[in-house]
């Protein structure tokens, strides 16, 4: 196994890393724009603190960085402690950020040109799939690198595809997340209209999960997180409306019209802007109560 440098200890990339540095043969370097993060991290398991990103990538043969937004990962590239300033030819970046790709494809060009490889390896499966090493991992980039690198994503996902050229990756989780943010938001506009006609909303999705009609969101997010009023902070808003307005993009860009993704995409930006940047992505449900004037519950 090489020497990994991972970049990001987020509530993803956090217990990613715990993976790897519970891997037999790894050695791992950490960094993270809050100091303390990366040196609790070292002294909970068997890693080292980088000082910056030129620092952990100094000796590393797989560079793996984990931000919330592409623009995350310029930001770690230039000046004396960037990320180009410590890579040597021959590494491999592994960007495990959620991005959009044409970033992906500019900074693969950046890298090509210094003999670096890039993937864009964005993770479905949220911090519970991190933590149990079963996230899906979808890869976009040279099918060669991703076999030399493989057995460094395996301790944290069991399911690896590569999807296609660099940004494929990319493109594939922002239309991913995008069908997330249409069954969330019209399971909550179809339970808030049953509500309002009589029918209880536990009643409707016992029918719903029972038929055609069901998805993930009606068979697992909505019972455990809308009826519960639990919502528990898995996965920002403020991120998925991103993933929306990147699928969004992509169809744009594609020539292929898309009028629900745009919608989506427009729906859960006006969510994000009311509910704010700690709501969590099931929020969004809060935002259609209020317009409906019927709580789900």
């Amino acid at each position: 196994m090489p020497h990994v440098a991972f970049l990001g200890l987020g509530a993803i990339g956090r217990p990613m890393a715990v993976r790897l540095a519970n891997a037999p043969g790894v050695t791992l370097t950490v960094w993270n724009r809050t100091r303390d993060k990366a040196e609790r991290f070292a002294k909970e398991h068997d890693a080292r603190a980088a000082d910056s990103p030129a620092d952990a990538a100094r000796t590393a043969d797989v560079v793996i960085t984990c931000f919330a937004v592409s623009a995350d990962v310029d930001s770690v590239l230039d000046g004396p402690d960037g990320l180009l300033a410590g890579m040597r030819r021959g590494t491999t970046l592994v960007d495990c950020t959620s991005g959009d790709p044409n970033s992906s494809r500019r900074i693969a060009g950046r890298l090509d040109g210094l003999g670096i490889a890039f993937l864009d390896a964005p993770v479905s499966g949220g911090t519970s799939g991190a933590e149990q090493g079963t996230l899906t991992v979808m890869v976009g980039g040279d099918a060669a690198v991703l076999a030399r690198v493989r057995p460094v994503l395996e301790p944290f996902g069991t399911k690896i595809v590569h999807c296609g050229a660099v940004g494929a990756g990319d493109a594939l989780k922002s239309v991913n997340n995008a069908l997330l943010a249409v069954h969330v938001w019209s399971a909550a506009e179809g339970l808030a209209a049953l509500a309002k006609a009589g029918v209880r909303p536990d009643v409707a999705l016992d029918v719903i999960n029972a038929s055609s009609g069901r998805s993930n969101a009606s068979m697992n997010l909505f019972p455990e997180r809308v009826l519960t009023r639990a919502f528990p902070r898995t996965f920002r808003l403020a991120l998925l409306a991103k993933d929306a307005g990147i699928a969004a993009a992509v169809a744009r860009e594609q020539k292929v019209p898309a009028p629900l993704l745009q919608l989506t995409a427009d729906l859960f930006r006006i969510a994000h802007t009311s509910l704010g940047e700690e709501a969590d992505h099931v929020e969004a449900v809060r935002l259609v109560e209020q317009w409906a004037g019927q709580e789900i519950a």
